[in-house]
């Protein structure tokens, strides 16, 4: 997929975020092989708890469709910041269970720029299923 069309996708997620008490709006796209995308927006609730990130949103519905993790080739993220926006510790967790170290995750600013990363680069040191099976 195009980056304009990854933009044009991220910034849609963006839009729909319900973000009504840190007025922190944040939208992320999940990109398939075979190019299928699922969106995400941030959506909060008054018991902040309840909340859900933007990333946590659209890879759970990536999910909920049938999407596992070889299929998800990237992440795209926007948020209302003038700085990338990396993904925060909870949604990185949820990143690296649902989705392969190599994957590309790409960064975008409101303006339109954007920054590329992977999985393992955001995530050096995971907490997976080995530290569970070690013996």
């Amino acid at each position: 997929m195009e980056n304009k069309k990854k933009y044009e996708l991220v910034l849609k997620a963006y839009h729909n975020a319900y973000a009504k008490y840190s007025n922190f709006s944040v939208g992320a796209l999940v990109i398939t092989k075979d190019d299928n995308y699922y969106l995400g927006a941030n959506i909060e609730n008054a018991s902040y708890g309840l909340s859900n990130c933007a990333e946590r949103s659209a890879l759970f519905s990536a999910y909920s469709n049938g999407v596992r993790k070889d299929d998800i080739v990237e992440l795209v993220l926007i948020g209302k910041s003038q700085e990338f926006l990396y993904p925060c510790g909870a949604c990185r967790q949820v990143i690296v269970e649902l989705m392969n170290q190599d994957a590309k995750i790409t960064l975008f600013r409101l303006d339109g720029t954007y920054k590329e990363t992977t999985v393992k680069d955001i995530m050096p040191f995971v907490f997976d299923e080995a530290e569970l099976n070690a013996k």
